[in-house]
């Protein structure tokens, strides 16, 4: 008998790749610690579980597996009735009150993998301490061991629901009747059907791009980032719509194109995010960004006198400060936005609308909306650069690199003097001149990141090839 496969959870859920290690038998193993968890947690009471599922190759098929799991242990499951966001299932346990949710997905991920997020009864990512007791648990279950049923699983339709929920996050009527031509790119993902269902009905046009089913995803990963977006990027150049919002395989991430074809960064979608909330709706609190996010959120804080908390990568450390100090926006630069009186969760819909939201409040396009926070704030130019490693040897690998920065690190940086390191997510160095770096080891998927935010793009290039020499690799644009 083989040996059972160590599973282990990354910033978001565990993957695989499948007929790999993401097998039944390991789903199944998962889905049993879960259940043995909840059961925990409510001591004797009876459990209530959501499940649901992304356009995957056989998702729906492992998550009915889960749902049996779940069942077999005596916990009440919903399952959804179609491939849905992760974000919809993080409301559902919301709003039914359930005590947490699995989701089968992998997210972004290239199309070899699949995975299972865990939502507790938050809505938000799993913390840190659940995960490691999930992982311990799954550690100790065997296959043979995991209890089955099919009493007891509840088909869902999770789609009004969440509507509802939207509806009171951005004002869908003015919307609907504003006749904005906006292009959704789904990516092949779980997002087909709920851009376009939440603004129908009026003058505003929705057109789909790839929201058909295709599990190969086209064959590029599907992340919303510009060279995954040929397509998009070339309908929006060619004219005739305002808005692009694409959407990743399970919707929680955003990419926005604005009218012209152009691209917008995410670094500078979380800052015209912040920028319409406390501008346009008029709120105020704290934000909350991961160490990869822009320093445009520091300069935007002070103008209107909020605080920033910087966090390490993952919405397992942006959801908790949120929900800590009552946090207007989290967001991270990987395009996961999470907003107050929503869930402490990325909402790659309602970012989007929000979008829309801000051509119709602020009446310009997006590229004039982004020249007048450039011109607020200054220019600021960002890349991210994957450097792919064998999957093989990442974990040896990634340590010999983190090993290197902790006891090598540089000085200066493309000519420009450290003032501090940050080392408790990767290395991210802070520049004299207000840019920095950061070198990061992936969490999902054998990559190393570099990521640099500074006035101009060769400058950001000066400081990813000067990060890239002093690790010792060779890297390419990442978007």
């Amino acid at each position: 008998m083989a040996p059972k496969a160590e599973i282990k959870f990354g910033t978001d859920g565990w993957r695989g790749i499948v007929a790999d290690d993401f097998t039944y038998d390991n789903v199944r193993r998962v889905a049993q610690g879960i259940a043995d968890y909840l059961k925990d947690k409510r001591q004797g009471a009876t459990p209530l579980a959501v499940v649901g599922y992304d356009c995957r190759f056989a998702s729906e098929e492992f998550a009915r597996e889960v749902a049996r799991v779940f069942a077999g242990n005596g916990i009440k499951v919903l399952i959804f009735d179609r491939p849905s966001p992760t974000q919809v299932a993080s409301w559902t346990v919301i709003d039914r009150k359930a005590d947490g949710a699995a989701i089968i997905t992998a997210s972004h991920n290239p199309w070899l993998f699949n995975g299972v997020k865990y939502k507790p009864e938050t809505g938000s990512s799993a913390p840190t301490e659940v995960i490691r007791d999930l992982e311990r648990r799954i550690a100790d279950i065997d296959a043979a061991s995991v209890k089955r049923a099919d009493e007891g699983v509840e088909t869902y339709e999770p789609l009004p629901a969440y509507f509802e929920q939207v509806g009171r996050m951005v004002d869908l009527p003015a919307l609907r009747g504003s006749g904005l031509k906006v292009l959704h790119e789904c990516m092949f993902g779980s997002g087909y059907g709920y851009l376009s269902g939440l603004l129908a009905g009026g003058s505003t046009q929705v057109t789909e791009l790839h929201s058909e089913r295709n599990p190969y995803f086209g064959g590029v990963n599907p992340e919303p980032i510009p060279r995954n977006l040929q397509s998009s990027l070339a309908t929006m150049k060619s004219g005739g719509y305002d808005l692009c919002v694409a959407t990743d395989g399970d919707a929680d991430r955003v990419g926005i194109i604005d009218e012209k074809g152009r691209f917008i960064t995410q670094l500078e979608v979380y800052a015209l995010l912040m920028l319409y909330l406390f501008e346009i709706k008029g709120w105020r609190g704290p934000v909350v960004k991961t160490v990869n996010m822009t320093s445009m959120a520091d300069q935007l804080a002070k103008e209107f006198k909020v605080p920033v908390y910087e966090v390490p990568v993952g919405f397992k450390f942006v959801a908790p400060k949120m929900m800590e100090t009552e946090a207007v926006l989290g967001g991270e630069e990987s395009g996961g936005f999470g907003i107050r009186g929503h869930i402490p969760e990325r909402d790659g819909l309602l970012a989007g609308l929000f979008f829309a939201d801000m051509i119709v409040r602020y009446r310009k396009p997006i590229s004039e909306v982004l020249a007048d926070l450039q011109a607020r704030v200054g220019p600021h130019a960002y890349e991210r650069r994957d450097v792919p490693m064998r999957r093989e040897t990442y974990d040896r690998d990634r340590q010999v690199i983190l090993k290197t920065l902790a006891e090598k690190a540089p000085k200066e940086v493309a000519g420009q003097k450290v003032e501090r390191v940050r080392d408790d997510d990767g290395f991210k160095f802070y520049l004299a001149d207000g840019s920095w770096v950061l070198v990061r080891t992936s969490g999902t998927e054998p990559l190393i990141r570099i990521y640099s935010e500074a006035a101009t793009k060769e400058d950001v290039t000066q400081r990813l090839d000067a990060m890239s020499e002093v690790i010792g690799v060779e890297s390419h644009g990442g978007g």
